[in-house]
């Protein structure tokens, strides 16, 4: 076990840049000589999922980066894996941009039907990079994929059937987390807002829990805010509380589903149409203010680097208020396996001891998402004994903390070049 804190940064890059896929989503290209390999591939499932293949010449070993609902084929990573002489794979997920629908357990088919690809491709070495929210997936699959058959998971917290036992699921080199969160929905827990006092009225506020009141400890950027101990603990029990409301709320919504389906199958010559549409039903419904993490704007609580205000910007109202922001509409299924704290099995908690495979982590950390003792805990948690642990400046991106300053994608590229030359060697 190795834990690094890197020397001050070098000068970045410079030079033109030249056009890659038409976008300006680096300002380095990849080396020249590179070719790109478009593929779509179909899942064990029967999903279909798409993936981009990067190479330089031959290499037999392959980095994959993945994201359960984001596109993430411009990658800042991409240029440093190749540079380094290692294949990129970048998969898109079945459904990109949309998780109303996205259930873990399913998306593991995606995974498996991007590493059964490379395998067939030739590749003698695959690892996985989860980055933010590809850390949970990827360390769900590695859970899974080193599991025995009889062990993986039968039945998603929804209650429907996973088929994992019989899935092909090939196993895995190496894993790399960079800026890993601890699972979408512990995520979520920590910035849920635990002062909406009737999920019927997105406006409701109990007064004595609301994070953005001074008479709690708030104040506006610039300031910092500065909430008292015992609020603290309270704010975050009553987090946790209304994550326990809202699994039951989809628990119920599942139940009633599946109670009419079950008499339409008891009695399909004489059902009602309301039983019908009732059975037909998958309700959907909104998580609102979902942008209230204390962390964020009382810089003193577990500090870092960080500035002032969260991924969505430094105007909590704006944010946690607004119709933008994670989890905004669930089916009930998605909520408990994606965005539910309690009940997700994307938790790193949970998913981290069973990977064995070596690891690299690397923390940005003026990162207002993953903050440094959860970071920690994701890295003491990984089973591997084979780690290593590096902190970079720079925020959850990889981007500058200051004007001037090398963005910390740079070194954390620099990181896992080295890493990757150290760990399997071409």
């Amino acid at each position: 076990m190795t834990i690094k804190t890197p020397p001050s940064a070098s000068p970045a890059p410079s030079g033109p840049v030249a056009g890659f896929l038409n976008t300006d989503w680096n300002p380095r290209d990849v080396p020249p000589g590179t070719v790109t390999r478009n593929v779509v591939l179909r899942t064990e499932d029967g999903a279909v999922t798409s993936g981009s293949l990067y190479a330089a010449g031959q290499p037999d070993t392959v980095v994959c980066i993945m994201h359960p609902r984001e596109f993430m084929a411009c990658h800042y990573l991409i240029p440093d894996i190749i540079e380094a002489g290692y294949a990129a794979w970048s998969q898109s997920p079945r459904s990109v941009g949309n998780d109303q629908r996205l259930e873990h357990e399913f998306a593991l088919y995606d995974v498996a039907a991007g590493v059964r690809y490379l395998r067939e491709a030739g590749f003698r070495r695959i690892v996985l990079l989860g980055n933010s929210g590809g850390s949970g997936l990827y360390a769900l699959y590695v859970q899974q994929s080193n599991a025995a058959s009889e062990a993986r998971i039968g039945r998603t917290p929804g209650g429907r059937a996973t088929n994992l036992a019989s899935a092909l699921l090939p196993a895995v080199d190496g894993v790399v987390f960079v800026a890993p969160h601890p699972g979408q929905g512990v995520l979520l827990q920590g910035c849920i807002d635990p002062a909406v006092a009737d999920e019927r009225d997105p406006l409701s506020v109990d007064a004595t829990l609301d994070a953005f009141s001074a008479a709690n400890g708030f104040a506006p950027a610039p300031e910092p805010s500065s909430y008292r101990a015992d609020f603290v603990v309270r704010y975050r029990a009553a987090q946790m509380a209304r994550v326990q409301r809202l699994d039951e709320l989809a628990r119920t919504m599942i139940a009633e589903r599946m109670d009419a389906r079950a008499e339409v199958k008891r009695n399909p010559g004489t059902v009602s149409d309301a039983i019908r549409r009732r059975a037909a039903h998958t309700q959907l419904f909104t998580v609102w203010r979902t942008d209230a993490d204390l962390r964020c704007f009382d810089l003193s609580l577990d500090p870092s680097d960080r500035k002032y205000g969260s991924l969505w910007g430094a105007d909590p109202f704006a944010s946690n208020y607004g119709s933008v922001g994670f989890a905004r509409t669930c089916s009930p299924e998605s909520w408990l396996s994606t965005w539910s704290g309690l009940s997700s099995n994307a938790a790193l908690s949970r998913t981290a001891p069973a990977i064995s495979q070596p690891t690299l982590l690397i923390e940005y950390t003026g990162d207002q998402a993953c903050f440094p003792t959860v970071i920690a805990d994701v890295f003491h948690g990984i089973g591997s004994v084979e780690k290593q642990y590096h902190r970079v400046r720079g925020d959850h991106h990889g981007r500058a903390l200051a004007k001037g300053e090398e963005p910390g994608r740079y070194e954390a590229g620099r990181l896992l070049q080295a890493w990757l030359r150290e760990t399997f060697p071409q």
